[in-house]
C-alpha cells in the first residue's frame, strides 16, 4: 500500500463522514459547514489523483462560491439558525436506500473494471480546460451563471415580506392614508 493508497482511503473517510453529518445535522448552519469539509476532502482526492485544475475549481466554485451562496441564502431568508425540528427526520428510509445506491454502483463498478489497471491518459491542462469552457461548453456556463443569480435575487425577495404585498396587510407596508390620520390625530392640540 502506497502512501497515495493511504491518503485516498482518509480523504475518502472524511469526504463521506462530513456528508453523513451533512445530511443528518438538526443545525442548518452546521450542515453547510460539514459539507465545506467534505467538498474539501474531496478536492484532495483530485489533488491525490494529479488533476490540480479540477481540485482548484472544486474548491473556488463549489466551497468557495455554492457554500457560501448557501449560507448567505440561509441568512438571507431568516432560515432557523440553531437546531431546527423540521429537520430531525427518521434517518432508516434515507440509509437504505442510500446504502443500496453505494453497494448497486460498488458492485457496477467491479464488474465494469475487474481489477484490470488500466493505463492513465494525458492530464488536461489549463489551456485544454479553458478552451472547452469557453469554447464548446460556453452556453451551459453562462446560464449557470444566470441561475445563479436567479437564486441570489430569490433569496432577497424570499427574505422582504413587504415585497409584493399590499398596503394594510400584515407584514406589508404601512398604508399611507392611515399615516397621515394618526399624523393629523397627534397634531391636533388637547
Amino acid at each position: 500500500m502506497t502512501v497515495a493508497d493511504v491518503l485516498m482511503i482518509a480523504l475518502g473517510a472524511v469526504a463521506i463522514g462530513a456528508g453523513a453529518l451533512v445530511v443528518t445535522s438538526t443545525h442548518l448552519v452546521r450542515s453547510g459547514l460539514y459539507l465545506v469539509i467534505s467538498l474539501g476532502a474531496i478536492a484532495g482526492l483530485y489533488l491525490v489523483l494529479g488533476a490540480e485544475l479540477v481540485a482548484w475549481v472544486q474548491i473556488l466554485v463549489y466551497v468557495g462560491a455554492v457554500v457560501v451562496l448557501l449560507l448567505f441564502a440561509v441568512m438571507l431568508t431568516r432560515a432557523p439558525i440553531g437546531p431546527s425540528p423540521d429537520l430531525d427526520r427518521p434517518i432508516g428510509p434515507s440509509a437504505l436506500v442510500g446504502a443500496g445506491v453505494g453497494l448497486g454502483l460498488a458492485a457496477l463498478f467491479a464488474d465494469a473494471f475487474r481489477w484490470i489497471e488500466y493505463p492513465r491518459g494525458d492530464p488536461g491542462t489549463a489551456e485544454r480546460v479553458g478552451a472547452e469552457i469557453f469554447g464548446t461548453w460556453v452556453l451551459p456556463f453562462e446560464v449557470l451563471s444566470i441561475l445563479l443569480l436567479s437564486a441570489l435575487v430569490g433569496a432577497i425577495v424570499l427574505s422582504r415580506p413587504d415585497i409584493g404585498r399590499r398596503s394594510g396587510q400584515p407584514n406589508g407596508p404601512p398604508d399611507p392614508t392611515e399615516m397621515q390620520t394618526v399624523e393629523a390625530a397627534e397634531e391636533v392640540p388637547s
